[in-house]
């Protein structure tokens, strides 16, 4: 399966088959909450929070790739992410793009 943010792949027809898309929410347990939340005093990464969106967006884009295939999909063009917050310490992510099939 190709993935790409353009909305074409160079040297190929597409015949586009509609909007996919993947979500997720996801939070870390409470124990690294608190921690992460005195991190905040001093500055710098938030190393927690930064694994967990990285697994998020992971998540989200093994499911678009999932409804794309089952669409009969070769490529998905046009993949944009957005999150969201949904309560303290957790956010959803959601990928979502156009799955196309080559000519």
């Amino acid at each position: 399966m190709i993935l790409v943010n353009t909305d074409y792949i160079s040297g190929k027809e597409l015949e586009m088959l509609g909007l996919v898309k993947g979500s997720t929410i996801q939070s870390k347990n409470i124990g690294r909450d608190i921690s992460q939340s005195f991190k905040t005093l001093v500055g710098g990464e938030l190393k927690a929070y930064t694994e967990m969106m990285n697994e998020a967006r992971a998540l989200a884009t093994k499911r678009m790739v999932e409804e794309a295939e089952r669409l009969g999909a070769d490529a998905v063009v046009n993949i944009r992410y957005a999150s969201s917050a949904v309560m303290q310490g957790a956010a959803e992510v959601i990928a979502y793009g156009t799955a196309v099939k080559f000519r």
